[in-house]
């Protein structure tokens, strides 16, 4: 039997709770405003609206074909929406590794940790180093006569090493969640068969008491989601570390495989005219887009959301660097609230 993850009308506090674990939504990203919503810029007119084009998602990724179905929207409208079932878990792209086993293993055996606007390689030199990396004394993940990296080598370990509440017996962990611990996970998704702007930009908010809107933000061409910020504030408190995989993927037991960076490994729509390519959708309908052109080159003209128009996308969102652990700041579009 498969288990259904919550549906993503919820805040990032209900999700929280529901979960209780620490790889729950969460956001430390600092760009986010104070204010409820904002503006829509009146440059941004809608005279090109693409629809959501199901084809764009892999069919190996997905439970069930894409269907059709009535939804209720952000606005208090009623609209049609597609319903999208993945099997959490990407077609295109394998999942891990996380921990490296050895301060000698070198950024084949680990993942990617991003911290200060930069994306880091966990290799065995960096976990060696995270007391100086940080600046705090109180790092020691390893064994300083075999080099070993103590991690998480089971579900159970998984869980409570991945808890807020975290006991001293599991700091110093880097914590290495499996996919044989989700198999049984599916995602469901809500997403308007075409957007509809809202009056202003639905903008995310902090944790907690201060989350707004929905926690997922989007989801790529694999089916897999593209989730709020990681909590690294609580793994970090813990001395813990919780890497990403090459392609900014990691796993929790409540939630499955996530994402909470673009870094280019996943399908890509390529674009003609030199444009960053499609990397999949929001949950308003809108399309996601890399963070560069084709010549590396980033968008100036991004607003709140870090959306802009063109002519031949329309309105569309551009992802943050990978590095600021992420995708967009909120919704210029209604969202299915089912």
């Amino acid at each position: 039997m498969q288990l259904s993850t919550a549906k993503f009308g919820l805040s990032c506090l209900a999700l929280t709770l529901a979960s209780g674990g620490l790889f729950a939504c969460s956001s430390d990203v600092s760009n986010t405003s104070e204010s409820t919503s904002a503006s829509v810029s009146s440059k941004n007119a809608d005279n090109v609206m693409p629809s959501v084009q199901p084809s764009y998602f892999l069919s190996d990724g997905l439970v069930e074909p894409i269907s059709k179905v009535s939804c209720s929207l952000s606005d208090g409208s009623t609209g049609k929406c597609y319903k999208i079932v993945t099997e959490n878990k990407p077609s295109d792209v394998g999942m891990g590794p996380w921990c490296p086993s050895n301060i000698a293993d070198d950024a084949s055996k680990g993942g990617i940790w991003l911290e200060g606007g930069k994306v880091h390689d966990v290799d065995g030199e960096f976990v060696k180093n995270l007391a100086e990396f940080y600046g705090d004394s109180n790092w020691n993940m390893y064994n300083k006569t075999t080099g070993e990296i103590i991690k998480t080598s089971t579900l159970e370990e998984c869980v409570a090493a991945a808890d807020p509440r975290v006991g001293p017996e599991f700091r110093n962990y880097c914590v290495e969640c499996l996919p044989e611990y989700v198999e049984d996970l599916t995602d469901t998704f809500y997403i308007p068969v075409t957007p509809k702007a809202a009056e202003s930009i639905t903008e995310f908010g902090g944790p907690g008491p201060q989350s707004r809107g929905p926690s997922v933000r989007g989801i790529a061409f694999n089916g897999v989601r593209f989730d709020a910020p990681a909590p690294v504030s609580n793994i970090l408190g813990a001395y813990t570390l919780a890497p990403f995989d090459d392609a900014g993927g990691h796993i929790n037991s409540h939630e499955g495989y996530h994402y909470h960076a673009a870094t280019g490994l996943t399908t890509k729509i390529e674009q003609d005219d030199g444009h960053a390519p499609m990397i999949g959708y929001a949950l308003d309908g809108y399309g996601i887009y890399a963070n560069t052109d084709v010549e590396g080159n980033e968008y100036t003209d991004l607003d709140e959301a870090r959306g802009h128009y063109d002519d031949v996308r329309g309105y569309h969102y551009h992802v943050d660097k990978a590095g600021n652990n992420n995708f967009i700041n909120g919704l210029r579009g209604v969202y299915a609230e089912d």
